[in-house]
C-alpha cells in the first residue's frame, strides 16, 4: 500500500487534515500489520496550543476545512515550507504540523517560551510546578522584569500568567509591561506537562525567531504556504485591542501587510490571512486578481458585558 493510500485512510478514519495524515502515514508505511496503526486512537492526541490566546484560530479551523479554504490542496507535502509570522498561540501550525516550518513573532517573551519548550522541557516543567494559584503570588510574579530573568524563568512566568490571568489575555502597556488582572478560576491547569512534551517534540526541527513579519520575504518562495494572523484592525474607535506588543498595528501597518501579501502572491506562494470584517480590510484586499475574501463566523469572548459577547464575522483572505 502506498503512503498516499495510507494517508487517505488515516485522514478519513481520524478526521485529520491531509498534511498531518501524510506525515503519520509515512511512519506506518512499512508496518507488517497496518491495521494496528489505523486503530491507534493516539493519533487524535496531537499537540495543541500551550497558551490561551485571544483571537486563536482553533474555533475556526473546522469552518476553514469545510469550505475548502485550508489547507491549500496543492501545497506540496514534502518540499513545501510553512511560515507563520504572527504565530501567537500557533493553532494553525499545531493543526497542520508541516514537516518544514518557520514560526516568528514580535513578542519576545512568547518566542523565548517556544524555544524553551523546544529545548528545555524538563527544566520548564519543574519550574511550572512550583507556581501557586493565589492573587498575591500572581501580582508578585507579574511585577517581575523579564529582562532580568533566565529564559526558563521567562517561559515559566509567561505560561503561568497566561493560565491564571483574566480570560487568558496578553496585553502590555506603553512600556511593554504585562498588565492583565488576576483571573478567577476553579482549578487552572498551570502545567499541562503531557501537552507541553508533545509540543516540544513537534518543535524540534522548527525555526522560531523574534522578528518582524516582513522577514518572511527573505525566505518564502513559490510553493510555500504563508499564514498571517496579525493584530486585527479595530471594528470601532472603542474596540482597539492591538496591544500584544507595545507597537501599534493600525491603518498604515495593515496596508503594509497587504503589500507583503501581494508580493508573496506574485511569487507563487500560497497565502492565507485572517482579519476583522471592516471596510478598510475589505477594501485593501479587493480587486486583486486571484485574491478572494471569505466571511467566517467567530466567537467574541472579550467584552466587559455579557451582551457584547457572541458571534461576529471575520474575513479570511486567500490566493488559492
Amino acid at each position: 500500500m502506498t503512503v498516499a493510500n495510507i494517508a487517505k485512510k488515516i485522514q478519513n478514519k481520524h478526521n485529520l487534515n491531509h498534511i498531518y495524515a501524510h506525515n503519520v502515514a509515512r511512519s506506518f508505511a512499512y508496518m507488517d500489520n497496518f491495521s494496528i496503526g489505523m486503530e491507534d486512537e493516539s493519533l487524535k492526541e496531537k499537540p495543541k496550543p500551550f497558551v490561551k490566546w485571544v483571537g486563536g484560530k482553533r474555533q475556526l479551523l473546522v469552518q476553514f476545512k469545510l469550505r475548502n479554504l485550508y489547507p491549500p490542496e496543492k501545497f506540496n507535502l514534502i518540499n513545501g515550507r510553512y511560515f507563520e509570522p504572527f504565530v501567537g498561540g500557533g493553532a494553525v501550525f499545531f493543526d497542520l504540523l508541516p514537516e518544514k516550518a518557520f514560526l516568528s513573532d514580535l513578542n519576545n517573551e512568547l518566542v523565548i517560551t517556544y524555544n524553551v519548550i523546544k529545548n528545555n522541557i524538563d527544566e520548564l516543567a519543574k519550574s511550572l510546578k512550583k507556581h501557586k494559584y493565589e492573587k498575591e503570588y500572581f501580582l508578585k510574579i507579574r511585577t517581575k522584569d523579564p529582562k532580568k530573568l533566565s529564559d526558563i524563568e521567562v517561559a515559566s512566568r509567561f505560561i503561568y500568567l497566561n493560565r491564571t490571568c483574566f480570560n487568558g489575555m496578553y496585553r502590555v502597556n506603553s512600556k511593554g509591561g504585562f498588565n492583565v488582572p488576576f483571573g478567577k478560576y476553579s482549578n487552572p491547569l498551570i502545567c499541562d506537562e503531557q501537552n507541553l512534551r508533545r509540543v516540544s517534540k513537534v518543535l524540534k526541527n522548527v525555526e522560531i525567531k523574534c522578528q518582524d513579519y516582513k522577514e518572511v520575504l527573505k525566505k518564502a518562495k513559490k510553493g510555500d504556504f504563508v499564514y498571517f494572523d496579525p493584530p486585527y484592525f479595530p471594528v470601532s474607535k472603542t474596540a482597539s485591542f492591538t496591544s500584544y506588543t507595545k507597537e501599534a498595528f493600525l491603518e498604515k501597518e495593515q496596508i503594509e501587510l497587504r503589500n507583503t501579501f501581494l508580493e508573496l502572491h506574485k511569487r507563487g506562494c500560497f497565502v492565507m490571512l485572517s482579519n476583522s470584517d471592516t471596510s478598510l480590510i475589505n477594501n485593501i484586499y479587493s480587486g486583486h486578481k486571484g485574491v478572494r475574501i471569505t466571511k467566517v463566523e467567530a466567537g467574541r469572548a472579550i467584552n466587559s458585558k455579557a451582551s457584547g459577547r457572541g458571534k461576529i464575522t471575520e474575513v479570511l483572505v486567500t490566493n488559492y
